[in-house]
């Protein structure tokens, strides 16, 4: 199933996480240590999807105020996930408000024609945003799908999360990914989208 299963698993590591972030609180540098690997790849992600090659760069100052405000944080490993993402987001504005430009798709068309599927599912989409140049793709969408598509597949948010981290209601957050994956899909030539959005996120609800 690729992609459409990846919030799943990633919510597989919230325990851990959740652990991880509760010994880094009390001062634990190598538990901070692994709460950064298992955040930092869907982070780093979402990052790539806003800002593009500056990513790496936004992403060390996010993770600067994150250790500096670690002591406020209060939840689990979900919550985490979140917060960090609601940081990262706020970073990633502030830096596209320097340098006064908005997300756009550097992708070529030939890009497009390399991520081309022959299977008529939503999943070769999804499987796609894994890759860089389906990163740019989403980076071409209007800015609510491209950062509900970032949080819901690539960061592994629920609906709840993203939600929170847009300031959105989830049910405006779950239309918006959708939206934006049938654009995806459309663009990489994948055929058969229906209506069933919620499936298409790997969730039942």
């Amino acid at each position: 199933m690729g992609q459409v299963g990846k919030p799943r698993r990633v919510h597989t590591y919230d325990g851990e996480l959740g652990a991880a972030v509760a010994r880094a609180q009390e001062g634990d540098e190598a538990a901070f240590a692994v709460a950064y690997r298992i955040v930092q790849p869907g982070l780093l992600g979402y990052l790539r999807g806003i800002v593009g090659d500056d990513a790496e760069d936004v992403a060390s100052d996010a993770w600067l105020e994150i250790a500096r405000d670690l002591g406020r944080f209060k939840g689990d490993g979900a919550g985490f996930r979140g917060w960090t993402a609601t940081i990262a987001r706020h970073r990633a504005l502030d830096h596209l408000r320097r340098q006064k430009v908005r997300p756009r798709s550097t992708a070529t068309e030939q890009d497009v024609l390399d991520l081309a599927s022959a299977h008529s599912t939503h999943d070769e989409a999804l499987e796609a945003i894994s890759t860089e140049h389906a990163l740019e793709l989403v980076r071409g969408l209007p800015r609510e799908q491209a950062e509900a598509v970032l949080l819901r597949v690539v960061v592994g948010l629920d609906g709840s999360a993203a939600a929170r981290v847009l300031g959105k209601r989830p049910g405006a957050v779950r239309t918006a990914a959708y939206r934006g994956l049938k654009r995806l899909a459309e663009q990489l030539g994948v055929e058969g989208v229906t209506d069933d959005g919620p499936r298409t996120l790997g969730e039942s609800k």
